[in-house]
């Protein structure tokens, strides 16, 4: 199953060849979207049972689905694609589990390719040409792209394939699922008032800001040169500069440049000590002077404060009814790969 190492593979690759410039954004994911998105009401996890040793050397063929073969090298390179996300090998005392993870996750896969193929799901080419774009978009250069493929002795015609699998994947569990996962309003409410802890929103600020970045470890006249070119940004704006027109031409925070500095809402622990600090002492309508942090040179301008709240439920609705629609989308799909797996003759090898 080549989708695990192409697909996957290539896009994580892609992640790895992009620059780091996004890493100088000072905030943390905007306060908002954290009040509003639910998660799963706490609970102790129960002991999970010891999975079944993996052998260290594993056989060529590791499981046969319906006859068709898993192969060693698939496993393999779908377990370093996770380690490669990871940032990390493989703890020993997990090896077990993680295959086994894995190597299910790679069963349930060839099953549903399996059932496109045997109900003649067709993709349309375009729907392939816009996924090859999109992994395309992933990468800098056409260069890099092509390097990517050849790591992974891949061919743009085997990526296709891959592509054409992928979608048609999505469209039989679409088909299957669609009808089952609609979020009924008695079930938002209740989730809502079963988790209230996870709605309660701290006070808060929405600001905008431009950064003048200093690299880690910048020495002396490098951070001079970039306090300078902030001192001539905010002269500019003091001076009537529009903020919004002077950050998409002047900052270099490439997350909230292009929309004028806006960094939405945020609440007190998600921005660096010094930003957080000059952002709460302003008022709305109040700009900053220079405000340096780890990341650089800041001038913040403040649009609005909120005090400490509790979401209310109008405005949690729609991040419920998509956290509660994603729940019934996974418990669904698990059911239909049971069916599957019910009427499938399925050898696991190790």
């Amino acid at each position: 199953m080549r989708r695990v190492i192409s697909i996957v593979v290539v896009m994580t690759l892609a992640a790895c060849s992009r620059g780091t410039a996004a890493d100088a954004k000072p905030q943390a994911a905007p306060a908002a979207a954290a009040a509003a998105a639910p998660t799963a009401p706490a609970a102790a996890p129960a002991p999970l049972p010891p999975a079944k040793p993996v052998p260290a050397q594993l056989p060529d063929v590791v499981a046969r689905v319906n006859g068709e073969a898993i192969n060693k090298a698939d496993l393999e390179n779908a377990v370093k694609g996770l380690e490669g996300r990871a940032g990390g090998p493989l703890p020993a005392d997990q090896r077990d589990r993680v295959y086994r993870g894995v190597l299910d996750d790679m069963i349930a896969y060839r099953l549903l390719v399996q059932e496109v193929k045997a109900r003649k799901l067709l993709v349309p080419e375009a729907d392939i040409d816009a996924q090859i774009a999109q992994i395309r978009g992933q990468f800098q250069t056409d260069a890099q792209f092509q390097q990517a493929l050849a790591m992974q002795k891949m061919t743009l015609a085997a990526v296709r394939e891959d592509a054409r699998s992928e979608l048609g994947v999505e469209k039989l569990v679409e088909a299957e699922i669609a009808g089952k996962i609609a979020v009924t309003p008695e079930a938002i409410t209740d989730f809502y008032q079963k988790n209230q802890d996870k709605f309660q929103q701290g006070a808060r600020v929405k600001a905008s800001h431009i950064l003048i970045a200093v690299p880690e470890n910048a020495d002396a006249a490098t951070k001079l040169q970039a306090k300078t070119k902030a001192e001539a940004v905010l002269k500019d704006v003091k001076a009537g500069k529009d903020f919004a027109a002077a950050a998409k031409e002047s900052s270099q925070d490439p997350g909230s440049a292009p929309n004028g500095g806006d960094l939405g809402f945020f609440e007190q622990g998600q921005m660096v000590p010094p930003f957080e600090q000059a952002a709460f002492a302003l008022k709305p309508g109040a700009m900053s002077e220079l405000v340096e942090s780890p990341f650089g040179f800041h001038i913040i301008k403040v649009a609005e404060k909120q005090d400490a709240r509790v979401v209310p439920l109008e405005e949690a609705k729609p991040k419920i009814d998509q956290f509660l629609s994603g729940q019934n989308r996974q418990t669904q799909t698990q059911a239909f790969v049971s069916t599957l797996k019910a009427k499938a003759k399925i050898e696991i090898l190790i």
